[in-house]
C-alpha cells in the first residue's frame, strides 16, 4: 500500500527530495505521492518535518 500525504503537508518540498522512485509532486494543496510509482520505502515519511506522511 502506497503512502499519503496528509493535509498536514507545509509543501516545504522535503519529501520530494528524499523519494528514489520519484513518485513525490507538488499538487493544488499539498505535495501528493503517485500510488503506482510509490516503492513503500518510507524514506518520505521520515523526512517530513510535520508527520503529514503515512502508510
Amino acid at each position: 500500500m502506497a503512502y499519503t500525504i496528509s493535509d498536514e503537508c507545509i509543501s516545504c518540498g522535503a519529501c520530494a527530495s528524499e523519494c528514489p522512485a520519484g513518485a513525490i509532486s507538488e499538487g493544488a494543496n499539498h505535495y501528493e505521492i503517485d500510488a503506482d510509482a510509490c516503492l513503500d520505502c518510507g524514506a518520505c515519511a521520515e523526512t517530513c518535518p510535520t508527520s503529514a506522511i503515512s502508510a
